[in-house]
């Protein structure tokens, strides 16, 4: 499997390149006025409507460095009862990418319930990195702000 590798913090993490659709520049976005923080708004791409978020905010409470590495990464995304779509995040430091067995990531130990998208881990040149699901990244409130059900459409 090819993952992409990124940044929050200190840390690094993983996304299956499977689930990337496109990889991308920053990129202005139209903003949500009293959306949570970490939606950093509406980005135009293909003719369709993208919400963006930011990991690092999702994460760690803290916006993503403004840096040439930091990416909006366009992932396939399928909210509950819908079509998949596209979900816009903003990583930082997204130059690298690993291709390693799934079975190389092992269970964290960590079942932590306001971070469900946090996966198992691997140990890669001395750090861990851990494998980030997309499919996990919104819970139910989310998913109804960023796709609500007369976007169906």
């Amino acid at each position: 499997m090819l993952f992409l590798i990124f940044q929050i913090g200190n840390d690094r993490y993983a996304l299956e390149t499977s689930q990337v659709a496109v990889v991308l520049p920053p990129a202005p976005c139209k903003q949500v006025p009293d959306a949570p923080p970490w939606v950093c708004g509406i980005f135009r791409y293909d003719g369709r409507n993208v919400p963006v978020l930011d990991v690092s905010m999702l994460a760690i409470g803290k916006p993503a460095a403004e840096r040439l590495s930091t990416r909006l990464v366009l992932a396939h995304y399928a909210p509950t009862g819908q079509a998949p779509q596209l979900l816009g995040l903003i990583v930082e430091k997204a130059t690298d990418t690993l291709r390693c067995d799934a079975e190389e990531f092992t269970a964290s130990g960590l079942l932590h319930e306001n971070a469900r998208y946090l996966g198992p881990v691997m140990r890669h040149q001395g750090e861990l990195i851990q494998w980030v699901k997309v499919a996990d990244l919104l819970d139910e409130a989310a998913q109804a702000l960023l796709f609500p059900e007369e976007s169906r459409a």
